[in-house]
């Protein structure tokens, strides 16, 4: 027999643990295995997925209740999901039943098997229920269906974060908070927004499209840009005002002798996250003059003779 997912292992915490050690241990695996934090891992993302599934259940007093019955006799883990493709628990009046056999005779003995432990007389109470009955529980049943839409915001809208109002496909107009520092591809989902079905309301899942900056380029939460210099400041040395993200200025001291393409490091000065800041970049391009004079001409060549540049 199928053995049940274990939900505590996959949370890291005891049979007995509270509410609370259950959200804490949850909240530092997801921070962890978080796609945006593991890019183009398909494992991270499957363990991420792991952890949000185990986590629906164990922070429900009810779900929790039914999957230590349900683990109890072995039941395979995967049913527990409800056959909705696992991308989240739910349970809507019936679902249960469902699973062990209840509807159109699926799960065979085990619907009896559960009437005989807890109430109802013995399993053929199900099979005589009426047909028409049967087919309403399941309409009842069925959740409402989900929607994708995307919200398209500029570069700083992303980084300040803030709230913004999203129309749905459906027509609604919803507030939605937009998280600061948030990255281009980011989805979120808000809870009974999607469409109205027979057994309730489906999930509205929301993904962010970032403008691009004409000088800022992003990496992660670190910051990149372009400072051009002449040929003489890159040799000589010099100091820029260096314009951040967020609008400021920072002064920069570009070393004498800074070559093309070199980078200059600004701790503390990219993104702003709730999980910490990244780093603001200054690559040094070198502008080399065109046009020369004779006369500057051969005051090059004189200093580069005095410094064997030649």
């Amino acid at each position: 027999m199928p053995q049940t997912k274990d939900y505590y292992d996959i949370l890291g915490v005891s049979e007995d643990a509270s509410q609370s050690e259950i959200k804490k241990a949850y909240r530092s695996l997801a921070r962890k295995h978080h796609p945006d934090r593991n890019p183009d891992d398909a494992a991270a993302e499957e363990r991420f997925k792991e952890i949000q599934e185990a986590y629906s259940v164990l922070s429900d007093e009810e779900k929790r209740q039914q999957y230590d019955q349900r683990r109890k006799f072995g039941f395979d883990g995967d049913g527990f999901r409800g056959g909705r493709g696992g991308r989240e628990v739910r349970f809507e009046q019936g679902d249960f039943e469902d699973i062990f056999g209840g509807r159109g005779g699926r799960g065979g003995g085990f619907g009896d098997i559960f009437e005989s432990f807890f109430g109802g007389g013995g399993g053929s109470r199900a099979r005589k229920r009426d047909p028409f009955q049967q087919q309403q529980r399941q309409r009842q049943a069925s959740p409402g269906r989900d929607i994708e839409t995307t919200l398209r915001i500029s570069f700083r809208e992303a980084l300040d974060g803030g709230k913004r109002q999203v129309k749905l496909p459906t027509g609604e107009t919803v507030r939605l908070k937009v998280p600061k520092g948030v990255r281009d591809g980011y989805k979120v989902r808000l809870r009974g927004r999607g469409q109205q079905g027979p057994g309730g309301q489906g999930d509205l899942y929301v993904t962010f499209r970032v403008g691009d900056h004409p000088r800022f380029q992003r990496k992660g939460d670190d910051i990149y840009l372009t400072e051009s210099v002449s040929v003489f400041d890159a040799m000589l040395g010099t100091t820029r005002q260096i314009p951040t993200p967020y609008g400021q200025k920072v002064k920069v001291t570009i070393p004498a002798g800074s070559q093309p393409g070199e980078k200059l490091r600004l701790k503390g000065q990219g993104v702003d996250t709730d999980d910490g800041q990244g780093d603001l970049y200054v690559e040094i391009e070198v502008q080399i003059p065109e046009n020369l004079t004779e006369e500057q001409r051969a005051k090059l060549r004189s200093a580069a003779e005095e410094t064997d540049l030649l």
